[in-house]
């Protein structure tokens, strides 16, 4: 029978808070940490990061495009493409994208399983067009 290597993924936390006894940053570990890193993936716009300009999704970006039917399946392929290129620790399961007229919003569900992790993960977005 394989033996499976055991793979710990280990982020530190963006909120930046510290442990109150240790002193030390928080971290995220496993699920916790790889859901985070496709979040911040996917609500990162291209450009935004120094030396990285390909890196993102810009799915702020489409936000502003005329509503005519096909904004749903361009953020779908988007956020698609964003984590099969740029998170290899995240096995994507399924994308789900509706788009609210009336509250001028998206709600994006993102199904993805950790590699080497058993359970899906899901994460649920609701992008808002700010001004």
């Amino acid at each position: 029978m394989p033996v499976i290597k055991n793979v710990f993924y280990k982020d530190v936390d963006t909120i930046f808070g510290s442990h109150p006894v240790t002193r030390k940053l928080n971290t995220l570990t496993n699920n916790n940490a790889v859901a985070r890193a496709v979040k911040n993936l996917i609500l990162t716009n291209k450009g935004e990061r120094p030396y990285q300009p390909f890196l993102g999704s810009d799915v702020n970006a489409m936000l502003f495009e005329l509503n005519d039917g096909t904004v749903e399946g361009e953020l779908q392929d988007a956020i698609e493409n964003c984590i099969a290129n740029y998170e290899p620790r995240a096995e994507l399961l399924s994308v789900y994208v509706d788009q609210n007229v009336d509250a001028y919003s998206v709600g994006v569900d993102i199904t993805f399983r950790v590699v080497n992790q058993v359970e899906p993960i899901t994460i649920n977005l609701i992008l808002e067009r700010v001004r």
